[in-house]
């Protein structure tokens, strides 16, 4: 059985070398006491959410603080092709659901889009609100999951910013049923022509009335192009989680060595 994981903040596992001593504190060594209930001799991963993950051994635990002894210090690295989860806004937190789940699967960036059928809408102090409430879903789901990364939660967008992010990525593929390529032909052929390197395929979801034809036409003007990702319909929380399980095979994402 793996180890929980618990977070800590970006850069603070730096100075850390098997043998030293770290001390988690705050919020997640209160949940690892209170909780979980870890006790010494047990073994944990603390992972800064940027890929550091240090394994060790608690040696003492209080709600101030988990003492652990690193027994090992990784550092893992990004996939070299990223997914992004480009999730349209969906009422009854079905947007949440897909990037809860997608996080669980590996994806590497979420996106929220205002599209135009969207029925939820981010304003004022709403949008941050909705934006800090992404950023735990998707903590918490990388937690689960026993990941190293946090997935990045980037700004919303409405369909005009998220043609120009369409323009800049490698690859973009609108999930539509009305598609003639399936998804895996799209990827196959895409991969067999792309250059080495980091590169970043965004993977877009509409809303639960679909995406309309006018924002499938001004996103395929700018290069994004159409995917089908089986015979049947799937609900908008459902759809990007596939692709990103799809993707991930064919891309070798999931391939150990």
């Amino acid at each position: 059985m793996s180890n929980p994981v618990f977070f800590t903040s970006v850069g603070s596992l730096d100075a850390t070398t098997p043998g030293r001593m770290f001390v988690l504190e705050g919020a997640e060594a209160r949940h690892a006491v209170t909780v979980k209930r870890l006790a010494p001799g047990e073994a944990v991963d603390i992972v800064d959410g940027a890929g550091t993950r240090m394994t060790g051994k608690v040696v003492s635990a209080a709600p101030s603080g988990l003492e652990v002894e690193c027994s090992s210090l990784t550092v893992e690295d990004r996939p070299e092709v990223r997914l992004v989860l480009v999730q349209a806004l969906a009422k009854g937190d079905r947007d949440e659901l897909a990037i809860e789940t997608a996080t669980e699967l590996g994806v590497d960036a979420v996106v929220p889009w205002q599209s135009e059928r969207s029925i939820v809408r981010w304003k004022g102090d709403r949008a941050a609100r909705a934006h800090a409430k992404w950023e735990s879903t998707v903590t918490a789901a990388a937690k689960q999951a026993r990941r190293a990364w946090i997935p990045e939660v980037r700004a919303a967008v409405d369909t005009t910013a998220l043609s120009a992010a369409v323009e800049a990525a490698d690859l973009a593929v609108i999930l539509h049923e009305d598609a003639v390529r399936p998804l895996r032909t799209v990827l196959e052929a895409w991969q067999g022509s792309a250059g080495a390197g980091p590169r970043e395929i965004l993977l877009i979801v509409g809303p639960e009335g679909g995406i309309s034809p006018r924002e499938v036409t001004k996103l395929c003007d700018k290069g994004a192009v159409t995917a089908l990702l089986g015979h049947h319909v799937l609900r908008s929380s459902t759809a990007g989680p596939a692709a990103v399980v799809l993707a991930s095979d064919i891309l070798g994402r999931w391939t150990t060595t």
